[in-house]
């Protein structure tokens, strides 16, 4: 399971145009042949809508920053990205190249263009399509492998190579490869949309409801290829779709490594490795390569886990991939490495395990915190078990508090078109899992650039009043702390494969709804978790208020995002943050004052925090979210999502959403020199 930071933590073509089936280009040994230096000085618009329009055109360039504050881009202020249908070529020997010279034009012609008519359908359409893509703000995460040993660079280019096979899985997994084609071919802003969401459906929470906000002319829905179209009279998309899989009550059809085949009028189960044979033998072949890459003995774990990942993409079996994942540490490794099916949240029944690669350096910033943390892992599970109640009991629980990485290249479904994950605790499933001996990361990072702090910061202060934002730090420590304990209580009470009457939650609330409950869990622990650690003195009375803070405003980030996406499936995210700030509002620890000027001294209407029921209110909310998942209470879950998601006569869900979208949401961009 995993923590997503919202909004508030906050390519012209090259020289063609590129159909959208066109697989992403990575790097490769070779170097681009020399060429003539251009001498043009870049300076006819801003680095804010450079980047911008080098996303609406979809151009592989970023502009990282004007360093030398001239206002025009030079030569070592220039990134070539990752994940796009080109590559690009933008500086040699030290200037930038007549391509990057024709992109630029391109970029500029662009942003001078004349809008399309919105008269038209199609104008309509492509009007919709820029402003989804302007929603999201490209934000790069850039790593300097240059001078990495031979052997550690063929290592990392058979990474990128079994990334872009991750990413054809999980695109013909959700259905969106089965609709490139369609992508118009002169419709460079559309075929940025459909490589950025990952398919043609919009994602920006000021389009994504409007059914003509789609890559594709007619908006045709994407059907995940991992169940049929229509089930019992049912198609994808229907409310009732995955309730007639789930009634049939047989645990194969919602197992998280099958799809779903109909045959019959019987519903199967197939295993991954029998739906997609090629594409899981093309990730092994990468993987055993990568593994005889790496030369360097002090490596033997990483080698072990790329050997076994192999094995298990050809097998279906993850337990072995997982147990020699368990045994890489901060310690016995400098990479990071994540290949498998894991996360639920991507397919309409949040069922079905998606597809990911997550490959980071080690941060060794984790090793202070663990070294905090781990002495006290069986005070948190018996806290925690004492709010859950009956029928859960504390169990022994020995999980990895997390580790720090940092994030080199997201692939599949963990690399989102707006935000990203910044914590996750796998495996979701298996002994590993279930005894404790994962896996827990925080992605160090992300959202540490200055675009993104000020953004954040800028956010807090429209919904904060003057006191409440004085509390907000805008550093990185408290959220970092809020990241880490909602990873650890993750492992913490009613977790994993804990049952309700022999069945597990997935079968108790609806695979949507149960993974809303485990997050609001594990959310809740992070704010819940920090009362404990100030009374041990392990964290200052400061970061702790600050932590209480940083999670508020994290939550008012959701919020502005919306309670649903386009095809009306509940983001857990958003869910769960009406849910904690309502529940903080009827404590009494917030209060929303309309006639209160916000701490940006423009904004009338603001929180109010109220700190001598804080502490209390938290522990209430771990108490009903903890009994909720402990009890199996679907009726409970459902009256929060009817009195705080579902209505604003607790949570201003308008107001906040209109001052948080005021600012594009992060949408992480990647580039790796070698």
């Amino acid at each position: 399971m995993k923590r997503v930071l919202s909004a508030v933590l906050l390519a012209a073509a090259a020289c063609h145009s590129t159909p959208a089936t066109a697989p992403p280009v990575l790097p490769t040994a070779s170097t681009p042949p020399l060429v003539p230096p251009a001498t043009h000085r870049y300076d006819a618009i801003t680095r804010a809508d450079f980047n911008r329009w080098a996303v609406r055109t979809n151009t592989p360039v970023y502009w990282i920053a004007d360093t030398n504050k001239n206002g025009a881009i030079d030569p070592d202020e220039i990134a070539a990205l990752l994940f796009y249908p080109s590559e690009g070529h933008w500086q040699s020997g030290g200037v930038l190249t007549p391509e990057f010279e024709g992109a630029y034009e391109k970029i500029v012609a662009s942003s001078k263009a004349a809008p399309p008519d919105p008269k038209t359908d199609e104008g309509k359409r492509r009007g919709l399509v820029g402003q989804d893509l302007d929603q999201g703000r490209a934000s790069l995460v850039r790593t300097d492998f240059v001078t990495l040993g031979t052997d550690d660079k063929a290592f990392v280019r058979h990474m990128l190579a079994a990334a872009r096979m991750i990413d054809t899985l999980y695109e013909t997994a959700n259905g969106s490869a089965a609709l490139a084609s369609k992508v118009p071919g002169d419709d460079l802003a559309s075929q940025a949309l459909f490589r950025r969401n990952r398919g043609p459906r919009c994602v920006g929470p000021a389009t994504e409801s409007d059914p003509a906000c789609s890559a594709i002319p007619g908006s045709p829905r994407a059907i995940a290829d991992v169940y049929p179209a229509s089930v019992g009279g049912q198609k994808q998309g229907d409310p009732g779709f995955c309730a007639a899989i789930e009634k049939s009550g047989d645990a194969k059809l919602v197992a998280p490594f099958s799809v779903v085949r109909e045959a019959g009028g019987k519903l199967t189960a197939v295993p991954y490795t029998a739906a997609y044979t090629g594409l899981m033998s093309g990730v092994a072949g990468e993987l055993d390569a990568a593994a005889a890459a790496v030369k360097d003995p002090s490596e033997a774990p990483l080698v072990a886990y790329l050997k076994a990942a192999a094995a298990s993409f050809r097998s279906n079996d993850w337990q072995p991939a997982d147990e020699a994942w368990a045994k890489m540490t901060v310690k016995n490794s400098k990479w990071y490495v994540r290949i498998a099916p894991d996360e639920t949240y991507w397919e309409p029944c949040s069922h079905k395990a998606g597809w990911h690669l997550t490959f980071a350096r080690i941060n060794q910033g984790s090793i202070a915190w663990q070294d905090k943390l781990t002495p006290i892992q069986q005070d948190m599970e018996a806290a925690v078990a004492a709010h859950a109640g009956a029928p859960y009991t504390a169990r022994k629980v020995t999980f990895h508090l997390p580790d720090f990485i940092d994030i080199v290249i997201n692939a599949g479904d963990d690399r989102n078109p707006l935000g990203a994950t910044i914590g996750e605790s796998l495996p979701n499933w298996g002994p590993v899992a279930n005894e404790g001996r994962g896996r827990t990361v925080a992605m160090v990072n992300l959202y540490s650039d200055p675009d993104n702090r000020d953004a954040r910061r800028a956010q807090a202060q429209s919904v904060l009043d003057g006191d409440f934002a004085k509390t907000y730090a805008g550093t990185q420590e408290p959220g970092l702390l809020t990241t880490i304990l909602h990873e650890a209580t993750h492992n913490l009470g009613p977790a994993h494969e804990y049952k309700v009457k022999g069945k597990a939650d997935g079968l108790v609330f609806g695979g949507p709804l149960a993974s809303m409950l485990e997050e609001l869990k594990a959310q809740s622990g992070g704010l819940f978790l920090v009362e404990l650690l100030r009374k041990r003195g392990l964290v200052t009375d400061e970061l702790a208020q600050q932590t209480y803070t940083d999670g508020i405003v994290w939550a008012f980030g959701h919020i502005s995002q919306g309670m649903y996406d386009g095809n009306h499936k509940a983001k857990p995210y958003g869910n769960l943050a009406a849910i904690q700030i309502g529940f903080l509002v009827d404590h009494g620890a917030l209060t929303w004052d309309p006639a209160a000027k916000a701490a940006n001294g423009t904004d009338t209407g603001a929180f109010v925090l109220h700190r001598d029921k804080l502490v209390g209110a938290v522990d209430e909310l771990m108490k009903l979210t903890a009994g909720i998942k402990a009890r199996g209470d679907v009726a409970a879950a459902k009256d929060l999502i009817a009195k705080y998601v579902d209505s604003d006569k607790v949570v201003p869900h308008k107001a906040i959403a209109d001052r948080f979208q005021r600012f594009a949401k992060a949408s992480f961009v990647y580039q790796v020199d070698l």
